[in-house]
């Protein structure tokens, strides 16, 4: 399925689209780890004065209303740091899509993954709070690489493998979010200033060596997809029928999904949403929830984050694959919603630490189920020279989640009880199940 200008003749595997996306998310989620501690080096650097601080006071302020202390605000101004990168992922991921649908997929990989390893290179000199902050913007605009990865995904694949192979897309998700933050943790150790004081003269800041592992990490994607992958699209298309292409702009990626033809996509694009409102929340509260409950600290929670991407990892590479072969993906949808509202009930009740690994394991399975089904349907619905808008839209979507999910999680939380976030994830999570249940069958 290579076209012209491929760089090889050889049709793309699986396994580079893999190795694509895993490098890619071991750098994204290399700072994850480090954000409080960042937020503390600017403050610190920029006083009692400039962005930072103007940003601490207005957390801080809402802290109070929440009836918490500065520290609770330092942890709500991480997750609006957070907001704002899924909101730029939310607006450019369906334009990078419907771009890889006209230039290629591998053409529009090259592009996001340069302008996130400039995110990156300008995070190493951010000596700043500002150039910090315009690093993750700038990271975030160009955010589109899982949702063109998906849709080459969707082009050498079958139909009837289609969903099957969309589980190593959460394989590897679930594999750089698990590596990532570890490697993170240990290149923070490192500060570059400590042997070469004069390097803070152009911005070299004691986080600079996690942004410089995640830089080189780009570039070794970059390479790696300049030299392996292979481009999936077709060059006959509209234009080969004598129709131009549509122009692909920026739009408001809400009304796009509204504006999808198909009711079964739209429907599709409700249940991934809903169901990303419920996980991302719980993902918010469930560090706090683990020291709240249990006393953890951030060895036992990063114990326990790091089970869940286990069992998340286990369930989208093996199982979902092995169980697509003798069930429908909507059969599937169902039993991974259902399996996931029971864990989040599990998880948001558990009186015991044995009881709250249970519940992670269930709630793992469940959306390691939901999560490949959903993307495996989007593309069956959808047309074939469509494949990178209309994922890109599904993409967004979770992005929007996790962008609105922090505050509110947070709110939630603290005003009226851990518990409460994890019941009603497991509310949207049957919601889902409601509406998937009248998905027809898709085409094969």
């Amino acid at each position: 399925m290579s076209s012209s200008s491929s760089p090889s003749p050889r049709p793309l595997s699986l396994g580079v689209i893999f190795l694509t996306l895993y490098i890619d998310l071991i750098g994204f989620s290399i700072i994850f780890p480090l954000v409080p501690d960042i937020l503390s080096h600017y403050l610190q650097v920029g006083g009692e004065s400039g962005l930072l601080a103007a940003l601490l006071d207005g957390t801080s302020t809402l802290a109070g209303w929440l009836g918490k202390d500065r520290n609770f605000a330092a942890v709500l101004l991480g997750g609006v740091l957070s907001s704002l990168y899924a909101l730029l992922q939310f607006v450019f991921a369906p334009f990078w899509g419907a771009l890889s649908d006209q230039r290629g997929r591998r053409h529009v990989l090259t592009l996001t993954v340069a302008g996130t390893a400039a995110s990156y290179l300008l995070w190493v000199v951010s000596g700043s709070f500002w150039l910090f902050i315009a690093a993750r913007l700038l990271g975030g605009l160009f955010a589109g690489n899982i949702s063109v990865a998906t849709a080459a995904v969707a082009d050498v694949t079958t139909r009837e493998e289609r969903s099957r192979a969309m589980g190593l897309i959460g394989a590897a998700f679930g594999l750089g979010l698990v590596t990532g933050p570890g490697l993170g943790a240990l290149a923070a150790q490192w500060n570059l200033l400590e042997s070469a004081p004069g390097l803070a003269r152009i911005g070299i800041n004691p986080f600079s060596a996690p942004a410089l592992l995640s830089l080189i990490l780009s570039v070794v994607n970059l390479v790696w997809i300049r030299r392996r992958f292979a481009e999936t699209r077709p060059e006959t298309s509209a234009a080969e029928a004598g129709t131009p292409p549509p122009a692909v702009r920026l739009r408001n990626p809400l009304r796009a999904a509204l504006e999808l033809p198909s009711p079964v996509v739209r429907r599709v694009n409700l249940i991934g949403f809903t169901f990303a409102l419920g996980f991302c929340g719980m993902e918010f509260a469930l560090t706090f929830l683990g020291a709240d409950r249990f006393g953890f600290e951030s060895k036992q929670n990063g114990l326990m984050l790091a089970f869940l991407g286990l069992c998340s990892i286990i369930t989208q590479g093996m199982i979902v694959r092995r169980l697509l072969k003798k069930v429908d993906e909507i059969t599937v949808l169902s039993v991974g919603l259902v399996c996931a509202a029971v864990g989040f009930v599990t998880v948001g009740l558990a009186p015991s630490v044995p009881l709250l690994y249970v519940g992670l394991g269930v709630l793992a399975l469940g959306s390691g189920l939901v999560n490949p089904a959903t993307s495996g349907l989007i593309s069956l619905y959808a047309g074939e020279h469509e494949q990178g808008r209309v994922l890109g839209i599904f993409r967004s979507l979770g992005s929007l989640a996790r962008a609105v999910t922090p505050v509110l999680a947070g709110i939630i939380f603290w005003m009226l009880g851990g518990a409460l976030v994890f019941l009603i994830a497991a509310v949207l999570a049957l919601g889902g199940w409601w509406v998937a249940r009248a998905l027809p069958p898709p085409e094969k």
